[in-house]
């Protein structure tokens, strides 16, 4: 009776471990899709973040030196008007793209320039160098790629405009976008501290 007891009594223990357990790794599994979930946040207007938006305006800036211009087949890095550009070479030609791979954000520059397009280096993405699109069935195809990609929705890079003027190359961006983007931002990080008058306790 007694070693009975004590088998019933380790059994009642193991299946209270095996219930903790899985309560962990639905926990776990909600936290993770929770990461990944769209989320939309309605702002109300504030102090901070009434102020009128500025209008979209185009122009040409500095982004690299003539002397920074990768050669044919290669990318580099450059900022122009608050933005990170990948400047590629294909046979001569300069394009500009954003400077940030989907899905991960890591950097377009150090990628592989031929045949109209720039590679991921990292998931194997291959990019148009005009429009900025995946290739036909280019999206996230290294190994790595294909774990990560598929969590992810196939997405392009921005385009830009460039030219080489005397010893620099100038890339078309907004300029007033990363003020835009900023007067969100710190409108919404001041929201979140409990402001969302815009004044201070």
């Amino acid at each position: 009776l007694n070693m009975a007891a004590k088998l019933n009594s380790q059994v009642s223990y193991t299946l209270d471990q095996y219930r903790k357990m899985k309560l962990i790794v639905l926990a776990s599994a909600v936290v993770g899709a929770a990461a990944f979930a769209p989320n939309s946040v309605s702002r109300q207007g504030t102090s901070l973040n009434m102020a009128a938006k500025l209008k979209p305006k185009l122009q040409y800036v500095p982004c690299i030196s003539a002397d920074d211009i990768p050669e044919a087949g290669r990318a580099t890095s450059g900022v122009a008007g608050g933005l990170a550009i990948c400047i590629a070479n294909d046979g001569g030609k300069l394009w500009a793209l954003g400077d940030k791979c989907p899905p991960i954000n890591q950097p377009l520059s150090f990628g592989k320039v031929e045949d109209g397009c720039i590679c991921d280096p990292v998931l194997g993405t291959k990019f148009n160098l005009k429009t900025g699109q995946v290739a036909d069935g280019d999206w996230c195809c290294s190994p790595i790629g294909k774990i990560v990609g598929g969590l992810f929705e196939s997405g392009g890079v921005p385009t830009y405009s460039c030219k080489a003027n005397k010893n620099v190359v100038e890339v078309q961006v907004d300029v007033n976008y990363k003020a835009n983007y900023e007067s969100d931002y710190w409108a919404g990080l001041l929201d979140a501290q409990g402001k969302s008058n815009g004044k201070y306790y």
